[in-house]
């Protein structure tokens, strides 16, 4: 007898003997529960804390003037002072006003000088809770 007729005769009888034990014996039912133990239980959830970034401090026009002129700077430097014989191609340089392309929605700031400061809100650096805390009662 040789490995493959063995094995045809051996498959059927194993076969038939493991479904006699799972379902005659009650293993299945075992297995079953045993499993259930285990999705009954519940699942922690670990939180990890980040760190929060600092609160952007607020700068005057003046300070923001020399971070630009700063930052302005260091392009320069980035790309070769001497690229254009030491001239600075966007000295005196204002932005422009984009211009709608036709069919383009306009947006809420179109209109807008880029150039307007807007509304001066440093009064209300340290009050802004405060101030939102009476804005909801309100309602």
């Amino acid at each position: 007898m040789n490995k493959k007729e063995l094995k045809k005769m051996l498959k059927p009888l194993i076969k038939e003997c493991i479904k006699e034990v799972i379902f005659e014996d009650g293993t299945l039912s075992s297995i079953i529960s045993e499993v259930m133990k285990g999705v009954g239980q519940p699942i922690v959830e670990q939180k990890q804390s980040f760190p929060t970034k600092p609160k952007p401090q607020y700068e005057t026009e003046e300070q923001a003037r020399t971070r630009l002129d700063e930052q302005r700077r260091k392009m320069m430097d980035a790309i070769g002072g001497d690229a254009y014989n030491g001239v600075n191609l966007f000295e005196g340089t204002t932005p422009t006003t984009a211009q709608p392309s036709e069919g383009a929605a306009q947006g809420p700031l179109s209109g807008v000088d880029p150039n307007d400061s807007g509304i001066d809100i440093s009064s209300v650096k340290g009050k802004s809770s405060a101030i939102w805390s009476k804005m909801k009662r309100k309602k």
